[in-house]
């Protein structure tokens, strides 16, 4: 049973082009330059879930249609990560509650920000009802007669999760994580991380830091997500990466 994975977004938080900008690679007029914000549908069988619920949500799924979407994991709190969750209302009216899974500190995020779908109290009609799981770095999750793996790094100074789904690993903004969750990773043929840009950030790892995560992990097949419009337009630099690794763009679908 294998998977497939769509990269749904594969930009930073402002996305690209970002507003207003005279950047180069923000006026570019390759679709592979154009980022919306990061995240990805993988599909086994008839088993469709999202890691991450972008503010591009909608445009996302209307570029990439499904019929259902029977699961959203959240890699963590952030805004690029998680203010499309409104946007799942249609499934919510064809399914009922979507099932959503998250570290509870990302749970209790998602409430303070979206209380109308995660209260149970008081619903207006119309607002959307999910199922909340929390996840925790020793757990497995269970999900479409697959099991995945949390896999636990550092943003910043903020904990987050990738996931690791049979040989497929997703990781995004990730500037630390240690060797017993680099050993979660190991033996993937897909890995995907991110790479925000050439100069070093404070919260991301920056391309250098990412080959040389890439070459920790060994995969048969890299792809670089997250990115900024600093790293680069995608012919340049996708022609300056080794032969094993690929700039993720928008859109994109591999098969595993």
């Amino acid at each position: 049973m294998g998977i497939k994975i769509t990269f749904l977004g594969t930009g930073t938080s402002q996305g690209i082009p970002v507003i207003g900008s005279t950047h180069p690679v923000c006026l570019s007029a390759n679709p592979k330059d154009k980022r919306l914000r990061t995240s990805v549908l993988i599909s086994w069988d008839t088993f469709n879930l999202v890691i991450d619920c972008t503010p591009d949500f909608q445009q996302q799924m209307l570029s990439n249609p499904i019929d259902t979407l029977d699961a959203i994991l959240f890699t963590h709190e952030h805004a690029d990560h998680t203010a499309g969750l409104d946007d799942i209302r249609p499934f919510f009216f064809k399914q009922g509650a979507l099932p959503i899974y998250a570290r509870k500190d990302v749970l209790k995020a998602l409430k303070k920000r979206f209380g109308y779908i995660l209260s149970k109290k008081n619903k207006y009609p119309g607002a959307p009802s999910v199922k909340t799981h929390r996840i925790k770095k020793t757990s497995t999750i269970s999900l479409g007669g697959k099991s995945i793996v949390p896999i636990q790094a550092i943003h910043g100074k903020l904990k987050i999760f990738g996931f690791r789904i049979d040989d497929f690993t997703y990781l995004t903004d990730v500037k630390y994580i240690t060797d017993s969750e680099i050993e979660k990773a190991k033996g993937s043929k897909i890995l995907v991380i991110n790479a925000l840009r050439e100069a070093p950030h404070v919260s991301h790892f920056n391309l250098e830091e990412a080959l040389d995560f890439i070459k920790k992990v060994a995969p048969d097949k890299a792809y670089i997500t997250h990115i900024s419009h600093r790293l680069g337009f995608y012919e340049e630099v996708e022609n300056n990466l080794p032969e094993n690794i690929h700039l993720a763009y928008d859109n994109l679908s591999i098969q595993l």
